[in-house]
């Protein structure tokens, strides 16, 4: 009798550890999924976690309810969760798709809500059951509570490092949902004695098991039809990588990027944003040799520093290898980045921005910052003082910088931030927009360690937009993104972002709000 205790009770432990590692992968799907299709993921990943504790708060206090048959239940409760939490992902989507805007968001923080409160009846459950089966009520309760929270350590790194970047998050829903079925399939075989018809169960598991592994196959394929929706242009290529998610649509020869749903360019009028952002540059640095790129993974802007032969080296740093190799081997935007990236001239470095010029040694005549928006927390990080510190300690005494800052008509308050960021690490700025007809208005602060006007430099490259006669003109800011408008009827005042006061976020996020 002693030994059947035993088994039972380390089944409980391992149960609990199971369970504990698709808890937390759920969460931080739940968070990814709405930082995807919701926007803004400090808010979906704060909501995400608030949500879930509270939940698991409700199912821990509905848990003293459970009174007997308290396997039973525990097997139910798994089966629950199997089944909303492996279709959670692909729902969302298809309610995305299809159904009224503020549908999606009332769908995902339900489901969070009532899987965190499924989860929060796991534990007493089991600690309950130990007990019950002979273990001492503070054995019971640490053993469980140590696997439960190994679990969820587990859980994080499975999900960062190979749940979905390997399968993406529909098919990560699913295969985590089977897991939580195939544990209470097991506790069906494991205290089969205490369930009145463990064959019907079984059978219900069997059932539920044969959708998930359906689901699990085909998921993606519908998510990806749902999907498509979100896009203007049918999908050609999608892929999740550890960072972030990759979209490529093709419409009539108009090659489009989405990273994290965000559009990256449009191959219809993308050499308007990258001949401003390199052009300028180059002409205002005395002698542009030695080029760092932060960001453009896509190649394009690599694309236009390479026309010029007196350029030896090309440094591009982009956190995303995925996004490089991408760029290096898929056939369209080969064609259109012109192979940049597999130039012998060029060095593809993959890890962070920030970090890179941290520890980087030596000196840049050029350096272009084509990083993403400021719309997270990450992202953030280099648009802040300290990073344009860095910068300017990388800058040789007669070189030029170019950093994308957004647009100054839709966010005219986060561009002339962006601007007095860049001017506060003692940097000399000026100021350009360009018409992109795919983003509207897009600005760019160009900066030097030394006083500068925007004049009519030469462009002694082949081009198709920029001419050196028109670069005063796009130093001309209308009244509507000017420097002096006003806010609320008041001159607003501008403050630097930092790594401490990071003022940038929120102001994003209001500015583009009804974009």
């Amino acid at each position: 009798m002693e030994a059947v205790d035993i088994r039972k009770t380390k089944r409980i432990y391992w149960a609990s550890g199971i369970v504990s590692i698709c808890g937390i992968i759920f969460e931080v799907l739940f968070g990814a999924l709405g930082s995807y299709i919701l926007g803004d993921g400090v808010k979906q990943y704060t909501l995400t976690i608030s949500l879930f504790l509270t939940g698991m708060g409700i199912g821990a206090f509905l848990s003293e309810r459970v009174l007997k048959r308290l396997i039973v239940t525990f097997i139910r409760v798994e089966f629950a969760v199997a089944v909303i939490g492996g279709f959670s992902a692909l729902l969302m989507f298809g309610v995305s798709a299809y159904l009224p805007k503020g549908t999606d968001a009332l769908y995902l923080y339900t489901v969070i809500l009532v899987v965190g409160m499924l989860t929060g009846l796991e534990l007493p459950i089991l600690i309950r059951k130990a007990n019950e089966i002979g273990v001492a009520v503070n054995k019971s309760t640490a053993r469980v509570l140590f696997s439960d929270y190994a679990g969820g350590l587990i859980g994080g790194v499975l999900f960062i490092l190979w749940l979905r970047p390997e399968f993406g998050l529909v098919k990560t829903a699913f295969l985590v949902a089977i897991a939580n079925a195939g544990v209470a399939l097991w506790s069906i075989y494991s205290f089969r004695d205490e369930i009145k018809h463990p064959r019907i169960s079984a059978a219900i598991g069997g059932l539920i098991m044969v959708c998930l592994v359906g689901g699990a196959i085909f998921g993606g394929e519908f998510a990806l039809s749902f999907e498509q929706r979100l896009y203007k242009d049918p999908i050609i290529y999608v892929e999740d990588t550890e960072y972030q998610h990759i979209v490529l649509t093709k419409e009539q020869g108009d090659l489009r990027l989405y990273l994290e749903g965000n559009l990256q360019f449009s191959s219809v009028d993308e050499y308007r944003y990258h001949e401003v952002l390199v052009h300028p540059t180059m002409a205002l640095a005395e002698h542009p040799r030695n080029i760092l790129i932060l960001g453009g993974g896509d190649g394009l802007a690599a694309r236009e520093v390479l026309k010029y032969d007196e350029v030896n080296h090309v440094t591009l740093v982009d956190l995303d290898p995925e996004m490089t190799h991408l760029a290096k081997t898929y056939p369209m935007l080969v064609r259109l980045n012109k192979g940049s990236l597999l130039s012998d001239r060029v060095t593809v470095l993959n890890q962070g921005a920030f970090q890179f010029l941290k520890e980087a040694d030596g000196l840049y005549d050029v350096i272009l910052v084509d990083l993403p928006d400021p719309n997270n927390i990450s992202l953030n990080k280099v648009y802040t003082k300290e990073f344009y510190s860095l910068i300017r300690n990388h800058l040789a005494p007669n070189g030029a910088m170019m950093v994308q800052a957004t647009s100054p008509v839709f966010a005219t308050k986060v561009y002339w931030t962006i601007d007095e960021t860049v001017s506060s690490t003692g940097l000399y700025t000026q100021n350009l927009h360009v018409n992109v007809p795919s983003f509207g208005d897009w600005g760019f602060v160009m900066a030097a360690r030394h006083p500068f006007e925007v004049e009519t430099w030469p462009i002694p490259v082949k081009t198709r937009f920029l001419k050196s006669g028109m670069i005063p003109s796009l130093s001309d800011f209308g009244k509507d993104a000017d420097r002096k408008i006003y806010e609320d009827g008041e001159k607003f005042a501008l403050e630097p972002n930092t790594l401490i006061h990071p003022n940038l976020i929120q102001m994003y996020q209001k500015a583009w709000r009804y974009y």
